[in-house]
């Protein structure tokens, strides 16, 4: 793992995304403060200004998957947190509700996809290098972040901050309270987000994560 700074030159959707970018304002909040930070992101580059929307407003405004309730100290019926399976409706309910143009969403699951691992890390490749270089997409990974963290075996959720394709490197914008931006090698990156979780976490519902991408054009 190797910290990053803050990009000096970038196209105009990875500057706003570090420019946007905030921490989780609780332990289980991390795909609250991802999607703000994204949605004020594409605020900014579609429509010439960012909405400066809160990690509140996403919760009092987007219902999918009961964000709010598991988001609050009870959780609903006791479930806290963002799995997977409903990450993608949460992305594209707030894209809806904050009417954010987009071509498409799509939640891509890695570990059950029947497509070989050569095909998917392809697909995502093309994806980071059209996102570093056109800026026209954003992805947002849900990832055992002990894969790129030590001592941090726990699903996560953070948006990708950037591709170097000279030494295949991808900057995660983590948004833990406790860590900086940061970048990993891409098969590391794959594999943080394509494998399934720890033991104890499949036996719920965060048997594993992906990522969702956005795509602007």
């Amino acid at each position: 793992m190797i910290r990053e700074a803050q990009p000096a030159v970038s196209n105009s959707l990875k500057r706003a995304l570090w420019r946007h970018y905030v921490k989780q304002y609780h332990e289980s909040s991390c795909s609250v403060a991802s999607v703000v930070t994204v949605i004020n992101a594409l605020g900014e580059v579609t429509r010439g200004a960012a909405d400066n929307v809160t990690q509140m407003d996403l919760l009092d405004r987007v219902r999918a998957g009961n964000w709010k309730k598991r988001m609050s100290p009870e959780g609903d019926g006791g479930k806290h947190g963002m799995p997977f399976r409903l990450f993608g409706d949460v992305v594209e309910e707030s894209i809806s509700v904050f009417g954010i143009p987009v071509h498409s969403i799509e939640a891509v699951n890695l570990w059950k996809s029947p497509l070989p691992d050569r095909e998917k890390k392809e697909l995502l490749r093309r994806r980071l290098e059209a996102f570093e270089t056109l800026g026209n997409g954003v992805i947002i990974i849900h990832f055992d972040q002990g894969a790129y963290v030590p001592d941090l075996n726990i699903p996560h959720i953070s948006p990708v901050g950037g591709y170097d394709a000279a030494t295949s490197r991808v900057t995660i914008l983590d948004v833990d309270q406790s860590q900086s931006p940061y970048s990993v090698s891409f098969d590391r990156f794959y594999r943080g987000i394509s494998k399934p979780y720890a033991f104890p976490m499949r036996l719920g519902e965060m048997s594993n994560g992906g990522y969702v991408y956005i795509r602007l054009r």
